[in-house]
């Protein structure tokens, strides 16, 4: 540790008064040190996995990290506010702000020590001595472990009592929730096995062993991850341990970090009561836990409500309530990414997301498929006979033919698939069956994208509902191979066949029908409409719906000219971004930093495969700059496509499909003028914030010659 930090990246007077404002102030002492060679490509790191998870925690505590390319070495700077700094925490502003920079690379010995700093966080003596500390010397040898807390502490006291001035505030009383007073800072061991009763640490030598027919302590085994795996895996770690021992119960958690892991003893899993999963990013070798009570939330409620979480995990085992055999585990697969308190609106734009994801696929195969068959059998190619009747082997239009039937056979998957994977988002395997069923009938049944949607939405509500019922142990290992399966894909095709189907069909048919009369006025709105949708969040939720819109209009055989115009006003809109800050990074290179200058090279490749994502970079280091202009130049581009009556039937491939695109040279034309708006908004909106810094020049040397401190340096958006 004490090469990460010292007295040089300590500053006990922050004056920041927002989270950007503070981890650029840190990070210039980065800089200034020669940790950072980029700082406004390291601020846009961080800033992206700010977007990720809020960064704060309770007990007015910031930690905001990353990874980056721009870091030379691990490093952390402390800031310490008296205002505080929202961080996005539940109780309020944080008054403690740790900034960590991790390398892309960095080894398992450094991200080891960082793992400790943040089991220190959910220490209170640690934090208390920190709000106490009186120069930034006695601070940064606290972080390193220097200097003991209880050390600092009694110092402190002495200082107060001759009079000096300690420089501790009222606000050293405040400290995380989750800690206990007598934790032990810096722990990193979990509770042993075994020990006395209701402590969950070992016991004393001399200590009697619990007679036999003493009931042993409830045990629990925990994992916890996050994205970064650095700061929120081990402090929900050390949160849920030290909430186990208050609890009385036996609790050792496996944290799966950036340093890697060392999994549970297979004994460990086996003699548990139940189990605890805090995660942001998939659960690795999460098979081992099925079988036995479990709870499944996001990393932050580890560190948050920790004492809930065990208490939840003792109901469930009470009810006899445990995950699903056979890689089903408990929680959906799209609530594993987020909090418990997640809004049903939030919830359900996932559950829908998730079948989309699914569904893309299979959209873009079939649909590059069915329009290279037009393209080498020509427009009558949908007439031709089956191949599996007439095929021959010299003649292009049997080529054509057979790519026709190919992605014709790859599009008859897309609602079963979409309202599977909806289901499956709701409700875990037990929800692919009814989900792919209910789909399937609304296929048949005329019902379209519209059917899909309520079969995997009805499918996914009808199994959770089963899974509800009380169910006598003996029956619950064929629960979900047998009775789940059976009943609700009876209820769900009940439901299709007999009373939702037929009205949803008419549903669909009139928007069909409403899209193939849209003409003038009313298509050059919907393209506008579709640019911004496009251009909003680069590939986000937002972006999906106006593809999934798309897309499924042309998810037939035979689409309508209108479907097919919507389909190549959102590709041409979404290709637009990052052309766009290509073409800028390109014109006006100087308004850029190295790293964003190196990002527009490869954003000419990604934008020109209409790949949205191209352009985050660039929004996530100026999003007010750069968003703004993108989709203005996105609603003109799909606003002069619908104009054009530009057709796609294809829907993926960018450029690379422009000569299966009616109209192409104006397609082109409408891309064109996008990106030229976009780039010169963001190249007049940069040029009056000033020269972006070129990497280095915040440096040691720089100091020493005597240069201003983040000279040229462009103010935060």
């Amino acid at each position: 540790m004490s090469e990460m930090i010292g007295a040089d990246l300590v500053d006990l007077d922050l004056s920041a008064d927002t989270k950007e404002a503070a981890a650029r102030a840190l990070a210039a002492r980065m800089v200034a040190r020669g940790r950072v060679t980029d700082l406004e490509g390291f601020l846009a790191d961080v800033a992206a996995r700010e977007a990720q998870m809020p960064t704060g925690l309770d007990g007015g505590i910031g930690i905001p990290h990353c990874r980056s390319a721009h870091v030379t070495e691990p490093t952390l700077a402390f800031g310490r506010s008296a205002a505080g700094i929202d961080f996005g925490a539940p109780d309020g502003p944080a008054d403690l702000v740790f900034l960590i920079a991790a390398p892309a690379g960095a080894d398992d010995a450094h991200l080891t020590i960082l793992s400790s700093l943040a089991r220190k966080l959910m220490d209170a003596e640690f934090t208390a001595a920190l709000r106490a500390a009186d120069t930034a010397e006695t601070a940064a040898a606290l972080i390193r472990g220097d200097e003991p807390p209880t050390a600092q502490g009694a110092r402190t006291a002495a200082a107060s009592a001759t009079g000096e001035t300690a420089g501790a505030s009222e606000d050293t009383a405040v400290v995380p929730a989750a800690a206990s007073a007598g934790t032990t800072a810096g722990s990193t061991a979990p509770p042993a096995a075994t020990g006395a009763a209701g402590s969950g640490t070992p016991a004393e030598p001399g200590t009697p062993a619990p007679a036999p027919d003493e009931p042993r302590p409830f045990r629990i085994v925990a994992v916890t991850s996050c994205p970064t795996g650095i700061a929120h895996t081990y402090m929900a770690a050390e949160s849920l341990e030290n909430a186990g021992r208050e609890a009385g119960v036996e609790l050792v958690v496996e944290t799966q970090g950036s340093a890697g892991f060392a999994r549970l003893d297979p004994a460990v899993i086996a003699a548990a009561d139940g189990v605890i999963l805090a995660h942001d990013v998939p659960v690795r070798d999460k098979d081992r836990f099925t079988g036995k009570p479990t709870v499944d939330v996001g990393v932050k409620a580890g560190i948050n409500r920790p004492a809930e979480l065990i208490a939840e995990v003792r109901e469930k085992a009470a009810r006899g309530e445990v995950s699903a055999p056979a890689h089903a585990p408990a929680g959906t697969p799209v609530e594993r990414a987020g909090d418990a308190t997640e809004g049903y609106g939030t919830k359900l734009r996932t559950w829908l997301m998730s079948g989309v994801s699914y569904m893309v696929p299979f959209v873009a195969a079939g649909g590059l498929l069915i329009a290279l068959g037009f393209a080498i059998g020509g427009w009558q190619v949908n007439k031709a006979p089956s191949v599996m009747d007439h095929f021959v082997w010299t003649q292009t239009d049997s080529w054509g033919a057979l790519l026709f039937q190919i992605g014709g056979v790859a599009f008859k998957f897309l609602v079963p698939v979409l309202a599977g994977y909806i289901a499956y988002g709701m409700a875990d395997r037990p929800g692919l069956v009814p989900g792919f069923v209910g789909g399937a009938i609304a296929l048949d049944a005329g019902a379209g994208f519209l059917g899909g949607l309520a079969a995997g939405l009805i499918a996914g509500g009808v199994v959770l509902a089963i899974q509800r019922v009380p169910i006598p142990a003996v029956l619950r290992g064929i629960m979900p191979v047998v009775v789940i399966p059976l009943v609700s894909s009876a209820v769900i095709g009940f439901l299709m066949l007999v009373v939702i189907g037929k009205p949803i069909a008419s549903a669909q048919k009139g928007l069909t029908d409403w899209l193939s009369g849209l003409t003038g006025t009313n298509a050059v709105l919907l393209g506008a409409l579709l640019g911004l949708m496009m251009c909003f969040d680069l590939g986000g939720p937002v972006n999906k719906v106006a593809y999934a819109f798309a897309t499924a209009g042309i998810a037939v055989t035979d689409p309508s000219d209108s479907a097919m115009q919507i389909m190549a006003a959102v590709m041409a809109a979404g290709m637009v971004p990052p052309l766009a800050m290509a073409l800028a990074t390109t014109v006006r290179g100087r308004l850029f930093t190295p790293a964003e200058r190196e990002n527009g090279k490869a954003a000419w490749v990604l934008g020109a495969s209409f790949i949205s994502e191209g352009a985050i970079p660039f929004a996530a280091a100026d999003p007010l700059r750069v968003i703004p202009s993108a989709m203005a130049g996105g609603a003109l581009t799909g606003a002069l496509s619908m104009a054009f009556g530009a057709t796609l039937r294809a829907p993926h491939g960018g450029v690379f499909v422009v000569p299966l695109i009616g109209s192409p040279l104006l397609y082109l034309v409408a891309i064109a003028a996008g990106v030229c708006v976009t780039t010169a908004l963001v190249v007049l909106l940069k040029g009056m914030r000033g020269q972006a810094p070129e990497s280095g020049t915040t440096g040691p040397a720089a100091q020493e010659a005597g240069a201003p401190k983040d000279t040229g340096q462009p103010v935060a958006a």
